[in-house]
């Protein structure tokens, strides 16, 4: 069932694949109007393309503070103002044990994953609060939650995306902006590209369910989390990884 984003604007970082296209998908089938922000500009214009209702896609590398600006600034230009911001945007980076971990590849991951999240927040939360009215929702992981063995980078940028929401939406409780993360088990998408075969068998090992998330799975809660009918919990993270997290 579609739910009404009708008169909003919305940013979908990594919106190109993944996560990011199928919440995408759902926001417009809602009304949305969509914004994609993406690193592969040529694929997030073909999946705009295919939204309809006025979707734009932006070049944006999340972990760039002036790209991040810029695409702040071309979405305002063109939408006039952003009510919504899905931070889909990540990597998986390499598997390795962390005495052989390469410290600039772990950089690598921190950079994108966690000090991107907080760049793409940042650049929304001044409109919001002026507006009296915003919804954020960060991907984090269940790593983040449980850790991964051989994937600390990952783990540790996750984590943080964990803790940098409950913080963020603290400080905007007192206004009708809500910042809520949460944490899937892996779904089959292209960041499966990044990691070796024994390492997606550690994972599915792990879920109870005994399958990988859906995506659009995954883009339902996060859609609601976006709508004004969560219009009570902030600050807080939601699980969705098939009975795997232990808390």
């Amino acid at each position: 069932m579609a739910m009404d984003f009708s008169g909003r604007t919305a940013v979908v970082t990594g919106g190109a694949q993944g996560i990011g296209a199928a919440v995408a998908a759902r926001l417009a089938a809602g009304g949305a109007r969509v914004a994609l922000w993406d690193l592969d500009l040529g694929l997030a214009r073909t999946v705009a393309a295919g939204l309809g209702g006025g979707a734009e896609a932006f070049a944006c590398d999340v972990a760039d503070a002036a790209s991040v600006a810029a695409a702040t600034a071309a979405t305002e230009a063109a939408m006039a103002r952003i009510d919504i911001l899905v931070n889909s945007a990540g990597i998986a980076g390499m598997n390795a044990p962390v005495e052989s971990y390469p410290e600039e590849e772990f950089r690598r991951i921190v950079d994108i994953n966690l000090v991107g999240t907080f760049l793409v927040n940042r650049a929304v939360v001044a409109g919001m609060k002026a507006r009296g009215y915003g919804r954020i929702v960060n991907i984090a992981s269940v790593a983040g939650k449980e850790g991964n063995p051989n994937a600390s980078a990952y783990s540790a940028s996750k984590a943080g995306v964990i803790g940098f929401t409950k913080s963020l939406g603290k400080e905007l409780a007192g206004i009708d902006v809500a910042v809520n993360c949460v944490t899937p088990a892996a779904a089959r998408t292209r960041i499966f590209d990044q990691m070796k075969p024994e390492f997606i068998a550690y994972m599915l090992s792990k879920i109870p369910r005994g399958r990988f998330v859906e995506v659009e799975e995954v883009a339902a809660l996060v859609c609601w989390l976006c709508s004004a009918e969560n219009s009570f919990a902030t600050g807080a993270v939601f699980d969705i990884s098939g009975g795997r997290a232990t808390y």
